[in-house]
């Protein structure tokens, strides 16, 4: 019941929409961190293929696959030194451009359109949330393994000193 013209219209304006994203975070002080520290050609990438494959996202991706995927992405921005709240400001970016895409695409007027398009807004915030919440533990597991391991050092380095 999923509205999949809509889906199929993102997919294949997946370029264009990258590149809304990222306009819309060279335009945000709240993503500069985000900017400074990614390569451009990584991000749009990244967003890019979360466009191009959505129907794979919302359809058949598993919990776990959501949580693997964006455990590492999360991770992988800490690593790069990128704020957690730089990172999710991007991805509510991400979203928030999909909504302008869809609102600009006009929505349908029978009851049975309606409703598969209410599946599809349902499924794509399900989506976006978990995206959020595994990227969050992603950085910080990341943070608190780094800082782990900078104690340990510290201790050594105590213990060899004394």
């Amino acid at each position: 019941m999923i509205a999949l013209r809509f889906v199929r219209l993102i997919e294949s304006h997946s370029d264009l929409l990258a590149e809304g994203v990222l306009l819309k975070l060279r335009s945000s002080a709240r993503s500069a961190d985000l900017l400074d520290r990614v390569p451009e050609a990584e991000l749009r990438d990244r967003v890019y293929e979360i466009y191009r494959n959505l129907s794979e996202w919302l359809l058949n991706k598993t919990d776990a696959d959501i949580r693997r995927v964006y455990l590492e992405l999360g991770r992988r921005r800490a690593e790069q030194g990128v704020t957690i709240s730089s990172l999710c400001w991007s991805i509510m970016m991400t979203r928030e451009n999909l909504w302008d895409f869809l609102q600009n695409q006009g929505l349908r007027e029978t009851p049975m359109q309606l409703l598969g398009e209410l599946e599809l807004l349902r499924l794509l915030d399900q989506f976006y949330d978990r995206a959020t919440y595994y990227t969050a533990l992603g950085h910080e597991s990341y943070v608190r393994e780094t800082q782990t391991l900078r104690i340990g050092e510290l201790r050594r380095s105590a213990r060899a000193d004394a």
